[in-house]
């Protein structure tokens, strides 16, 4: 696995279209003294978190969620586990891990996979990708009416850094 300011070259230089250079920058550590050296994850943009998410909080909801699922549906822990896992990241929340397992991901794709892969972070990733055309990026505002709450921001900050309107009245979020 490469590392992580390798990592973060590759996203801030060498996938990041021209129009966010400077405006976002990703962000992921680890924290060596806590229990089993957890740590977070987040996306910036003008210097605030656009995107952020922990370990902590993610593994708290993560069990919380799969104990309900255990209780309220009859499944077994591993379902019940893996059925909590796909929910929980749909809802915004991850680890550093996820955040480097999407970037492997993204990395070892092609663009119009990307934006359709199953992972809403590998998604995020496709759109600020300066491979991202413009006529294709302003194609994409119907099925962003479908896309996750969270993924969203991402698609208008693009739309507005490339100077592209939005077709529809109101925005989508």
């Amino acid at each position: 696995m490469p590392t992580w300011s390798g990592t973060r070259k590759k996203l801030e230089t060498d996938y990041l279209c021209p129009a966010l250079r400077g405006r976002v920058r990703y962000f992921a550590t680890t924290y060596r003294e806590s229990h089993d050296r957890e740590g977070r994850a987040a996306i910036l943009v003008d210097g605030e978190e656009l995107l952020k998410s922990n370990y902590f909080t993610y593994s708290r909801v993560l069990w919380e969620r799969a104990r309900d699922y255990r209780d309220e549906q009859g499944l077994n822990w591993r379902e019940a586990y893996l059925k909590a896992d796909k929910t929980v990241l749909n809802d915004g929340l991850f680890d550093q891990r996820d955040f480097y397992m999407a970037f492997q991901r993204f990395d070892n794709q092609s663009i119009e996979v990307s934006l359709t892969d199953a992972n809403p972070i590998v998604r995020v990733f496709a759109l600020l990708d300066r491979r991202l055309g413009k006529r294709r990026l302003a194609a994409l505002e119907e099925t962003m009416e479908q896309e996750l709450d969270w993924v969203r921001p991402f698609y208008f900050l693009r739309m507005e850094a490339e100077g592209l309107n939005l077709q529809k009245e109101n925005r989508l979020c």
